[in-house]
């Protein structure tokens, strides 16, 4: 086939998949099962569909790798635009206690019990550490509200403790990335020790500035540039322009060696201390809901169906890893000044791991086998799609018996 007749396949794969996370996201908003899903699915059925059929050239791969990049910044520059950096702030007062306890704990939890599974090595037992230690209280947080119990102390502090979840597990994955090539390449002449020292803490010189130079951008420029763009151009103009000049931010970032992801989590921090901005981020929304699906279908499509043998049972163990990890680590610090049904029922709503958990594990996969494997990144999404499909109806069902009064 000629190459106009390839690019048209191409736009009509694009388009098909456009339209089919619609239909996706109308048919499980009927549902407690979350979109991503469903997206998720769509990734794996085109990857066997591809298998199958081999339909898919180099150049449309690389278009897709494309699409599933800009969904991993529009999602994380949502993240950070929602997070709202003085909000969060003052959060760390109510919240810190249990925040820091819940991430240590998460991460002692899974590091050690990961490396009990089959094929998980030390260097990948530090990976899924860090990738379980975020949360994605989104999938149960519209069960919370179905129940009126969000604005509850407790409901307060699971949007608190999950939120700050989302910063820590962005900061800890730039460590983790600058930290595991070291692991991995020997000990150099400098032996091991010195050779982490030094790489920790050029990339912490590095961090700083960076986050100090978007802590001034956002201080001193990010208001008065937003107020320009939005005389500029009407709507949705100005929202354009700021995710533009986000998208740069995130560029620059990876350039840096942080990842697209860390820079477009800190491109929406920046962004979210202006509250003329937050106001026209409905303007966000289409692009945020075209090209967010792409990164759940790349996901999918990633997994090797030659894996899925030996995945399920290495899945199986992890979502039991993972389960565990969160339902202690926030279950039992909360014990100690609350009842045990607040305690189980902080625990079960944050189990849920989908977005920053599963980039996490993506950017390990892209390093190599030494990393993630095919079998590991596969027994990942099983627990991203286990964890969001059945956190949702039993905290319902707790809410139901016992809601929280307080």
């Amino acid at each position: 086939m000629n190459e106009a007749g390839d690019f048209n396949i191409l736009i009509l794969l694009v388009a098909g998949l456009s339209l089919a996370t619609v239909l996706i996201k109308a048919g499980l908003s009927r549902t407690s099962v979350p979109s991503m899903v469903g997206f998720l699915l769509l990734g794996t059925g085109l990857r066997l569909a591809h298998n199958r059929f081999g339909f898919l050239e180099g150049h449309s791969l690389g278009v897709l790798n494309f699409l599933a990049q800009i969904g991993l910044f529009v999602l994380l520059f949502k993240v950070g635009l929602e997070s709202k950096l003085a909000k969060l702030l003052g959060q760390l007062r109510q919240a810190s206690l249990l925040w820091a306890a819940n991430v240590v704990l998460t991460w002692v939890i899974s590091f050690f019990a990961a490396q009990y599974l089959p094929g998980v090595g030390r260097i990948t037992a530090l990976v899924l550490a860090t990738a379980l230690t975020a949360t994605s209280v989104g999938v149960t947080i519209s069960v919370w509200q179905e129940a009126g119990a969000l604005d509850t102390r407790l409901g307060s502090l699971l949007v608190d403790v999950a939120e700050l979840d989302d910063i820590s597990a962005v900061v800890l994955m730039a460590v983790l990335f600058a930290v595991l090539p070291v692991l991995h390449g020997g000990t150099g002449e400098g032996g091991l020790g010195g050779l982490m020292l030094s790489t920790v803490g050029w990339l912490l010189v590095k961090f700083t500035l960076f986050v100090a130079l978007c802590v001034l951008f956002s201080a001193y420029v990010g208001q008065p540039l937003a107020a320009w763009f939005r005389r500029l151009a009407g709507s949705p103009g100005p929202m354009l322009m700021i995710t533009g000049l986000a998208l740069m931010i995130s560029a620059l970032a990876g350039m840096l060696g942080f990842s697209l992801a860390v820079g477009a989590f800190l491109a929406g921090l920046m962004f979210s201390r202006d509250p003329a901005t937050l106001e026209m981020e409905t303007s966000f929304f289409p692009l945020h809901d075209f090209f967010a699906p792409f990164f759940f279908i790349g996901l999918g499509f990633d997994i090797d169906p030659a894996s899925l043998g030996g995945t399920v049972g290495l899945g199986l163990g992890l979502t039991a890893v993972a389960v565990a990890g969160k339902f202690l680590a926030n279950g039992l610090p909360l014990r100690l000044n609350s009842s045990a049904g607040d305690a189980a029922l902080m625990g079960i709503s944050m189990i849920p791991r989908a977005e920053i958990a599963m980039v996490i594990v993506q950017q390990g996969r892209r390093l190599g086998d030494w990393a993630v494997s095919s079998q590991v990144y596969g027994a990942m999404v099983m627990v991203s799609l286990v964890s969001c499909i059945l956190a949702p109806p039993l905290v319902r069902g707790m809410l139901r018996r016992r809601p929280p009064r307080e």
